[in-house]
């Protein structure tokens, strides 16, 4: 199995961990600290040797900030985690506050007073997140303080896990459709544009992106970890540990750019200092500690996005071919796991472990699977409402009748990412499921069939999945839509269809149509396909050209949860469309015993 159903270890010594990291601030004079989901690639998903939010808290989500203070600590999360976080830190300790309603800068204003330091690791914030909070709290009389040795990390030290070490290896153009020394030029192209004398990129999937390499440093996410500086002219040089590069890998690798080890970085930075060499850092995703290497004698860093984010955003035409036929195979074994689930779901005998264990198994059957994309939420019921529930072999519920089933998965195929929820009845769906579902499939349609003009943000076409719920004075506390790579980050910016999506959408970029809806202790019900936007196209009659959405994900919906009456006539007629489009590609791929569950599955309706 390429994931793991244990619990996740809750450290029953939390308490004397805070209060051990306490006597360590003391010792620094230090009133608080603050201890970040991240590390120096500021990466979402993390190795066991970076978890140090959940070593001290006992939290395991994606994202969060834990502050440590004298007088009281708080965690804080997003919407997604409000429900998971309490119960896996111990409350008597941590406050556990959501964000962006409550603000960590807020608590520290409230929490301390003029004159108090609060401790950070320059290795573990972003540029813009320092800056910011700097600029808060010393309007307050509270400093900002850089520590180099994160005291967690000395408390820790016996039982850590030792770095990952997974070998790196070669992404075929065949599936990339650029090769590396083109998109190098492309990178240096932008540099000169920009009057800049390089780059040091920090973010795993834009190095691996950059050089036509995978990793396996990170848990179903294939990047390695490194680091890189490309400079306007010449050779980039990679910082990747030695012990990852095998010799067929260092000969490809060195036609291209030189290879140095990761504790010679800070040596090559300085250098590029000390000859005000103008360097370009990411504020949005580069570490403090990149911009504070780079200063020297007053001159500092220049600030600029990377150069990679955009273009790996913007699939090319081998890895849009390699998405279709990624999702068609992968649609193919959501349809025989959905299937066989109908046949067995109600018997009594499928769990949430054994049901996600299935489906990886149908997965795999395609002989084609990598890895899965992250660790699948397989939820019945009441778990259904924790948006990033993990089934363990602790918590799993056995797919009880008369409720729903949540089931959000993806592949690792070399040809591309997949990422796909779905929600089912198990037994007979009560009245009330069948509205909130019908209005979720609303709000998914609402996206998948929007066009838009050039220029158009995430956040502009977020409404429109919500406004079907808003009308019926519901609503989900996360984002519409996350970017997704290539065979790499499930979750891939810059684009994203969010309150806070601000980057312009453009051709080629793939993201998630998955609007939700969760009543607590009840049920969850999300809908989720992966979209590729669309060139510009005429519109008949139309004076501006309009970009759309064509839906990568073929998986049939839940018949038996659709009310025909609250849907409007066009979409109904979409989502006859996609269920027709459903059976023509999928069923040539499946075994002849689930050919009669798709066409029932995709019948007409209304």
């Amino acid at each position: 199995m390429y994931q793991s159903f244990d619990e996740a270890k809750v450290p029953a010594a939390s308490g004397d961990r805070v209060k051990a990291l306490v006597r360590e601030l003391k010792a620094r004079r230090l009133k608080g600290f603050l201890v970040p989901h991240s590390d120096q690639h500021q990466n979402e998903f993390l190795p066991p040797s970076e978890e140090r939010l959940a070593w001290l808290t006992g939290f395991t989500g994606s994202a969060g900030v834990a502050i440590v203070t004298d007088k009281g600590s708080a965690l804080f999360v997003d919407g997604r985690y409000i429900l998971q976080a309490p119960k896996q830190v111990d409350t008597d300790i941590f406050e556990v506050l959501q964000v962006p309603e409550a603000k960590p800068s807020s608590w520290l204003k409230e929490t301390l007073v003029r004159g108090n330091a609060v401790g950070y690791d320059p290795a573990l914030h972003t540029i813009k997140e320092i800056d910011r909070l700097t600029k808060t709290l010393s309007a307050e009389g509270i400093r900002l303080t850089p520590v180099p040795e994160n005291p967690i990390d000395k408390l820790w030290e016996k039982e850590r896990p030792r770095p990952p070490m997974a070998g790196i290896f070669h992404h075929s153009i065949e599936f990339s459709g650029k090769s590396a020394a083109e998109k190098i030029a492309q990178v240096q192209e932008t540099l000169k544009e920009d009057g800049q004398d390089a780059v040091l990129l920090t973010a795993p999937d834009s190095i691996c992106w950059l050089f036509n390499i995978r990793g396996g440093d990170i848990k179903h996410t294939p990047v390695a970890l490194a680091f890189t500086i490309v400079p306007k002219e010449g050779r980039p040089t990679l910082f990747i540990d030695p012990a990852k590069v095998g010799e067929n890998m260092r000969g490809t690798l060195q036609s291209i750019t030189d290879i140095a080890k990761p504790d010679e970085l800070d040596d090559a930075l300085k250098a590029l200092a000390e000859q005000k060499a103008k360097v370009r850092l990411d504020p949005d995703s580069a570490a403090m500690r990149f911009a504070q290497a780079l200063e020297v004698d007053g001159v500092k860093y220049v600030a600029g996005n990377d150069p990679c984010t955009l273009p790996k955003a913007t699939k090319t035409k081998a890895e849009i071919a390699g998405a279709r036929a990624a999702h068609l195979r992968d649609g193919a074994a959501m349809v025989r796991f959905l299937a066989w689930l109908d046949e067995i779901g109600e018997t009594g005998r499928v769990d949430e472990v054994s049901a996600a264990m299935k489906l990886e198994d149908f997965r795999r059957q395609s002989g084609q699977l990598k890895d899965i994309s992250f660790d699948t939420i397989s939820a019945s019921g009441p778990h259904g409402a924790v948006v990033h529930y993990r089934p363990t072999h602790a918590s799993k519920r056995v797919l009880d009748k008369n409720t729903l089933y949540l089931i959000d998965s993806g592949g690792q195929y070399a040809d591309g990412t997949t990422d796909v929820t779905r929600t089912v009845a198990v037994g007979k769906p009560t009245a009330e499921m069948k509205r909130r579902y019908s209005l979720v499939l609303r709000a998914h349609i609402g996206i998948a069939t929007a066009r838009f003009p050039k220029g158009t943000r995430g956040q502009d076409l977020d409404p429109f999945a919500r406004r079907p719920l808003w009308d019926a004075g519901i609503d989900f506390d996360h984002g519409t839509g996350h970017g997704v790579g290539s065979y790499l980050s499930v979750h891939e910016g810059p684009q994203r269809l969010s309150r806070l999506g601000s980057e312009v959408l453009e051709p080629g970029m793939i993201l998630s149509n998955e609007p939700g809806y969760y009543r607590e202790g009840q049920y969850g019900i999300r809908l989720e396909n992966l979209i590729l936007v669309t060139p510009l196209t005429k519109i008949e009659g139309g004076e501006r050209e309009m970009m759309g959405f064509e839906t990568l994900t073929l998986v049939p919906f839940d018949r038996r949860l659709i009310d025909p009456k609250q849907f409007q006539p066009w979409e109904l007629a979409w989502l006859n469309a996609y269920h027709a489009r459903v059976r023509r590609e999928i069923e040539p791929l499946i075994v002849s015993d689930d050919r009669p569950w798709l066409r029932h599955a995709t019948q007409k309706i209304g």
